[in-house]
């Protein structure tokens, strides 16, 4: 349970950076860039919640 928790915590904040990193630094240079990251960051979450709702018996 803890490991899930670690692992969701660290997806999520690697989310938060990215938008961050998105929209403050390479926004100014290419917004098609800028759009990409997000893109990616916010497919993340829906990552993290399934690693956090596995059952983790297979």
């Amino acid at each position: 349970m803890r490991r899930r928790r670690r692992i969701y915590l660290t997806l999520m904040g690697i989310c938060g950076l990215l938008y961050l990193v998105a929209w403050t630094v390479v926004a100014p240079f290419s917004r098609v860039w800028a759009v990409a990251l997000s893109a990616v960051a916010s497919i993340i979450p829906l990552v993290a919640v399934i690693i956090a709702n596995r059952d983790g018996t297979t």
